[in-house]
């Protein structure tokens, strides 16, 4: 089944982020701090995050102190250290979409927000529900993952949000949050081994602050009778994809 749109976006921002986790894992290694596991013929999935062992015996483990950062994209977040930021701009249609990712590691565990600029028209065209979950169905699958538990929820100022929680088998374990804010997507990631937890994931998630959002965007009903322009847009990507009911008439109630 070919891929959304959305779905493909989000995905360009979350490779991003996948390689990000890819250079911290590189970076436990090149400092000496893991070592190799013997067994089977040596191809066996294991988890990007380290399993760190609690020196401290019962003591419950504590999470890392978060310092507010200013993103020039009109939001402030928490973060343990200075993040890495990466920005790219995809191609949807004539024209582009922004994504813009911010990630930093503590105590083995990866805290990561990413955003992405939808055009507005074709974020008006869906229920928000639908938005949300390609967002959590493009990550599952980006980490080839399994989803253990979601809920939904609203923030402040009426933006919908979905947090979810994904099982990998090559990256670990991951919980994340999509928000739809006006016609930006937000996810925020904590990616950890789930044999060593991550207690500060909810300070993270809470941490996040928007700076002048723009209103809930209202999901555009068509007239009856009219064509939908959500067929218009088009990734270019995969020939005949086009988004679901578009180009179909609304049949006038009689």
């Amino acid at each position: 089944m070919p891929m959304r749109p959305l779905s493909r976006l989000l995905l360009a921002s979350l490779t991003t982020l996948a390689l990000i986790a890819g250079a911290c894992a590189s970076q436990q290694k090149t400092d000496g701090s893991s070592g190799s596991s013997g067994g089977g013929d040596g191809r066996q999935a294991q988890s990007t995050i380290e399993d760190v062992p609690n020196e401290g015996g019962d003591v419950a483990p504590t999470g890392p102190e978060f310092k507010a950062y200013d993103a020039p994209e009109g939001f402030s977040i928490g973060m343990p250290a200075e993040p890495q930021i990466a920005r790219k701009q995809v191609p949807l249609g004539s024209g582009t979409v922004s994504t813009a990712a911010y990630s930093a590691r503590a105590m083995d565990v990866l805290y990561s927000v990413s955003i992405a600029d939808y055009p507005e028209k074709l974020v008006a065209s869906r229920p928000p529900e639908a938005l949300l979950n390609e967002g959590r169905d493009g990550l599952a699958k980006e980490v080839n993952g399994t989803l253990k538990d979601e809920k939904d929820f609203t923030l402040e100022g009426g933006y919908p949000g979905k947090a979810y929680t994904v099982s990998s088998p090559t990256v670990g374990e991951l919980r994340a949050r999509n928000i739809l804010v006006g016609a930006r997507m937000y996810t925020l990631l904590v990616l950890f081994n789930p044999n060593s937890g991550a207690p500060a994931a909810d300070a993270f998630f809470d941490s996040l602050k928007l700076v002048n959002p723009p209103p809930p965007l209202a999901t555009a009903v068509p007239d009856a009778g009219t064509v939908s322009d959500a067929g218009t847009l088009d990734t270019g990507v995969d020939a005949g994809t086009t988004v679901p009911d578009a180009g179909t008439r609304r049949r006038k109630a009689k």
